[in-house]
């Protein structure tokens, strides 16, 4: 597993861990039934707090990404891959949902949003 965080970031470490783990599980790179690392080597290996990770798998295993076992690790749980695409499709739809209503409070008019998102997809 390679993961990098970046301590700048406006996003939560526990998120970026987050987001970096459910990659690896929907591109394949971690297999269904892989263990994990436990919660205290991988805050060791990645300088972070131990309650961070743990935070990180807690979530995952809320959203059916991993499964638990107490006193053997955190797996990779036995998931539809289209399930796990979906919520990340879902997590993308309330990034654009938040966006919006951040624009609407400064007061940007539709064609603002629809602007600004058509200026952005073209610097792609």
């Amino acid at each position: 597993m390679h993961i990098i965080l970046n301590n700048a970031s406006m996003v939560p470490i526990y998120e970026q861990l987050m987001e970096q783990i459910k990659s690896e599980i929907i591109s394949g790179t971690l297999k269904e039934n892989e263990v994990l690392p436990s919660v205290r080597a991988l805050s060791g290996q990645l300088r972070i707090s131990a309650l961070t990770v743990k935070k990180a798998y807690d979530r995952l295993e809320e959203e059916g990404f991993v499964v638990t076992v107490h006193g053997k690790g955190t797996y990779v749980a036995s998931a539809d891959r289209q399930l796990a695409l979906e919520a990340r499709k879902k997590a993308v739809e309330d990034d654009f949902a938040a966006a919006i209503a951040k624009a609407d409070a400064v007061g940007f008019t539709k064609e603002e949003i629809l602007g600004i998102v058509t200026i952005l997809l073209e610097d792609d």
